[in-house]
């Protein structure tokens, strides 16, 4: 049981890090648009984006080109469906592009 709560603390602990990272990558004019419970949510839906991309479209290392503008509409048309909010897809995207900046300073692919 305690390695459970273990692995939730960091969890939270990573993705308060790539909150706080991503808004210090927002351009400033986003810097105070989106709270931090959206910017979670952000998140969750951006994960839940790779969860399930198709590992057939993978090339021969096993690598898959993903669009950052793809992930972008996925999170507003997600938004949009779970009653989130509206957002623009422009914006969306600096938060993708700054997620995908912290995934890769931790060295996660």
């Amino acid at each position: 049981m305690a390695e459970n709560n273990d692995d939730f603390m960091q969890e939270a602990s990573d993705d308060l890090a790539a909150v706080e990272f991503i808004k210090d990558r927002l351009p400033q004019d986003l810097q105070d648009k989106f709270s931090d419970d959206e910017l979670f949510y952000f998140l969750d839906v951006i994960s839940e984006y790779y969860f399930n991309l198709d590992d057939s479209k993978a090339d021969k290392d096993g690598n898959i080109d993903i669009d950052l503008f793809d992930v972008a509409d996925y999170v507003v048309k997600k938004a949009a469906e779970d009653k989130f909010g509206e957002y623009d897809p422009d914006e969306i995207y600096f938060i993708v592009d700054a997620e995908m900046d912290f995934a890769e300073s931790e060295g996660e692919d």
